[in-house]
């Protein structure tokens, strides 16, 4: 039973893992739409969870959030580093967190590691109507 239940677990980490390397080429971050939800009590307000997945080496490219976003991050596992407008580029570990106010260009989201995979939860709190959470960085 317990040889049974240690092989099946092994071949979900291979899957997710090979899934993980699929849907992040390159070194890019995965991110997943976790959790949404209209605010009952801010009418027009809805709350999105985010899930960033970086494997090793991992990133996104520069960014700026919809305009109305409000973020709170919490990193779930490795370190993450995030630079937020011209401020310094700070890491971030597992069970740490960070805000973007609305209208921030974030313009480092990495993985601070070389070698281990981290993920992080980026709750947005962003008007009903903005479907695009992400929009690249032109450089303009």
């Amino acid at each position: 039973m317990i040889r049974t239940f240690l092989c099946a677990a092994a071949l979900t980490v291979a899957s997710a893992t090979m899934a993980l390397a699929h849907d992040a080429p390159g070194g890019a971050s995965k991110v997943t739409l976790v959790y949404e939800h209209a605010l009952p009590n801010v009418p027009g307000k809805s709350i999105k969870g985010v899930l960033v997945e970086y494997p090793p080496g991992g990133s996104s490219p520069a960014h700026t959030h919809a305009k109305s976003a409000f973020i709170y991050a919490t990193v779930l596992e490795g370190a993450v580093r995030s630079q937020v407008n011209d401020g310094p580029a700070t890491v971030h570990r597992a069970g740490e967190s960070f805000s973007e106010m609305p209208g921030d260009r974030h313009g480092v989201s990495e993985n601070a590691s070389h070698s281990e995979p981290a993920r992080l939860l980026a709750v947005f709190v962003v008007d009903t109507d903005d479907t695009i959470l992400t929009t690249p960085d032109t450089g303009k």
